[in-house]
């Protein structure tokens, strides 16, 4: 098979599945993984398709979901520098709701040491945080979901309802200027807006690489929030909003 097409083959799995990866494209395309890793290469260099260890993902589109077993190996050293910056925020004490993030799961390995009571959709979180002796944890149930490994859904909306809390730390799929924050499904984006709704204080961590992007679903403006955190500096049009609409910036 020539170059052109095995790329044409792996931009029509990009656009459907959003991720792909080497071992299985090394199989189906019948070519060794050296090759698909030279292809995966070319793409990303024509800047089709991002890379990662074992496979690529693509952030085009306004559904561009990615699998949990993508995500959870995806900026770890970013989602690190986020779970420190959450740990100056949150205090002694505080209640604080996590939500099913990959970027949460990092902030709940960083806070597992606090004396705090943490509300989560999160069955990972729950098992990062259940051999904690200082957390006091609950776990949101309702519907299971495999993919993100948290739990959603009416059920898990309602039983949201009945708490309130000091700080909402959330993450999305995407957030923009003028769309706000957006993620890829209703279902999802409406268990946001309970989080924040019923929080005092509310913070949006987010890598770099969501900015300026819009997903599916909207969950909030930007001015919902009272802090947003992220990985590095922000641009300079992303401060002057910010600062203007009196949202932190860690």
């Amino acid at each position: 098979m020539l170059a052109i097409a095995r790329q044409t083959a792996i931009r029509e799995k990009l656009r459907e599945f959003k991720s792909v990866r080497i071992a299985d494209l090394a199989q189906q395309l019948q070519v060794t993984r050296e090759t698909i890793r030279r292809d995966l290469r070319e793409m990303e260099r024509r800047g089709e398709l991002i890379r990662t260890h074992g496979g690529a993902y693509t952030l085009d589109g306004v559904q561009n979901d990615l699998d949990v077993v993508t995500r959870k190996v995806l900026k770890i050293p970013e989602k690190e520098r986020i779970a420190q910056k959450c740990c100056a925020i949150i205090q002694p004490g505080d209640y604080v709701f996590l939500d099913g993030s990959t970027t949460c799961w990092s902030v709940a390995k960083a806070i597992a040491h606090r004396k705090l009571t943490v509300l989560t959709t999160s069955l990972e979180i729950a098992k990062i945080l259940s051999a904690s002796e200082s957390i006091k944890l609950h776990v949101i149930g309702g519907e299971f979901s495999s993919k993100y490994m948290d739990f959603i859904g009416e059920g898990a909306i309602k039983t949201l309802e009945r708490y309130y809390v000091d700080k909402a730390i959330i993450s999305c799929r995407s957030v923009d200027l003028k769309y706000g924050i957006t993620d890829t499904s209703d279902g999802r984006a409406r268990l946001h807006q309970t989080a924040l709704e019923h929080a005092h204080q509310k913070y949006l961590v987010v890598d770099h690489s969501k900015l300026d992007n819009v997903s599916f679903a909207y969950i909030a403006p930007l001015t919902a929030i009272d802090g947003i955190i992220m990985d590095q500096d922000f641009s300079r049009e992303w401060v002057d909003f910010l600062n203007a609409h009196q949202i932190r910036i860690y």
